[in-house]
């Protein structure tokens, strides 16, 4: 199944009277499991393309599917539902909210969700589970490690077991150790769950453990390449 699909995608942006030309043209398309990692440099485009494949921006031109759904034609309300139900994120700079606890920030989206409180307990505690957090639930941001903040990360966007999950430069704040339990953990979480996981990088490790890697430069696919199983 399809899970993004970009059909000739431009963006552009107004900056200091001038137009910043994000994307020019891209068209790619994401299966349903997908490991994959758009890379390219510092104003690429790579972290553009995920924000409109999340539903955070709007296109200047072209079209994006999401699980056949074209966000072009979806309402605020519509694409807020899109992203509340199907898609999980992951930032560098983790976002947690540091008045909650562990607990509390991974159960969050299923508040939203308007689950029972059973069920949210439930999941919230597989969840810990699945990420090697077991015994941290009461522990706030501050008191966690980077790596263990990326972790609750990565656990509130599984919890409500969205098709899709984009992580944008989910390495960049981690040493190296760190960032290849991160990887080796979403890798795991992939296989066994069969979400579909879309970074954007430009750290060599991640595009190592990615199956599929596409290039941008300059806001066009420069090479697009499946590698079979990551390392």
């Amino acid at each position: 199944m399809t899970v993004v699909k970009a059909e000739n995608v431009v963006k552009d942006y107004g900056l200091n009277d001038q137009t910043v030309h994000a994307l020019r043209g891209v068209n790619l398309e994401f299966q349903g499991g997908e490991f994959a990692a758009i890379a390219g440099p510092s104003g690429s485009g790579k972290s553009t393309f995920l924000h409109l494949a999340g539903c955070l921006d709007t296109l200047t031109g072209g079209n994006m599917l999401i699980g056949g759904s074209d966000t072009g034609k979806m309402s605020r309300q519509q694409l807020a539902l899109l992203r509340r139900n199907s898609i999980g994120f992951i930032f560098q700079a983790y976002n947690l909210i540091p008045v909650l606890s562990t607990e509390e920030n991974i159960s969050f989206p299923l508040s939203l969700l308007g689950l029972n409180p059973k069920e949210i307990r439930e999941r919230t505690e597989k969840a810990l589970h699945d990420v090697g957090l077991d015994g941290m639930a009461k522990r706030r941001p501050k008191e966690m490690s980077g790596g263990q903040q990326q972790r609750v990360a990565i656990a509130r966007a599984l919890i409500k077991r969205p098709a899709l999950i984009l992580a944008d430069e989910p390495t960049a704040n981690l040493d190296s150790t760190i960032g290849r339990e991160i990887l080796e953990l979403m890798l795991k979480l992939n296989k066994s769950e069969g979400t579909t996981f879309i970074f954007s990088t430009h750290d060599q490790m991640v595009m190592d453990y990615a199956r599929r890697l596409v290039r941008i430069r300059d806001g066009q696919v420069e090479s697009d390449d499946v590698k079979g199983d990551a390392v």
